[in-house]
């Protein structure tokens, strides 16, 4: 990365393991504060909050969430906040992820999929967007190949990234801050 973070916030959903931790790293090596989202993993999130405190005291916090629960979205935000008094970038990491062959997918897999892959990242997004306006922030929106080649079997899964970069290519097109990568 080109430009310091030092000093910057940065919001990550999903930020506890695999992908999002370490997205996690990167950007605290690179001197962003994090807010770290996490839903069900308590364990990897409280153990990656002390790594990282542990480099840089006060630099991380954590916040626990179900981002099904689309009501709950602001307060994410408002947590971020009132913790680091500002925001600078959200990347949307958070996934679900599990098969829905055509003759086996449900309405509560819809409601799964599209809400931890789309709709989450949408209405997260909106909550964020005046305080990332305000410091000339951005979005992130992490997606994957199966965006462009859909995976067998994961019918809504792939449906989810598809709407995804959509989101992702219309916020970008009206070109209004905050930005989305």
């Amino acid at each position: 990365m080109s430009e310091s973070l030092s000093g910057k916030v940065v919001l990550v959903t999903g930020g506890a393991k695999r992908v999002g931790a370490t997205i996690a790293r990167r950007l605290h090596r690179e001197g962003a504060k994090l807010m770290l989202h996490y839903r069900g993993s308590e364990r990897e999130a409280k153990s990656l909050r002390a790594e990282l405190n542990a480099a840089r005291p006060e630099s991380v916090a954590l916040v626990q969430a179900d981002l099904l629960d689309a009501a709950g979205l602001p307060e994410i935000v408002k947590n971020t906040l009132g913790r680091f008094e500002r925001l600078d970038a959200l990347v949307n990491n958070a996934s679900a992820f599990f098969p829905t062959p055509v003759g086996e997918m449900t309405p509560a897999n819809w409601e799964t999929l599209i809400g931890a892959n789309l709709r989450a990242p949408l209405f997260l997004s909106q909550a964020a967007a005046p305080h990332l306006k305000k410091t000339g922030g951005a979005i992130v929106n992490i997606t994957d190949i199966h965006a462009d080649r859909p995976l067998k079997s994961y019918v809504i899964y792939s449906i989810a990234k598809t709407g995804l970069v959509g989101l992702t290519r219309s916020a970008r097109a009206r070109d209004s801050r905050p930005r989305c990568a």
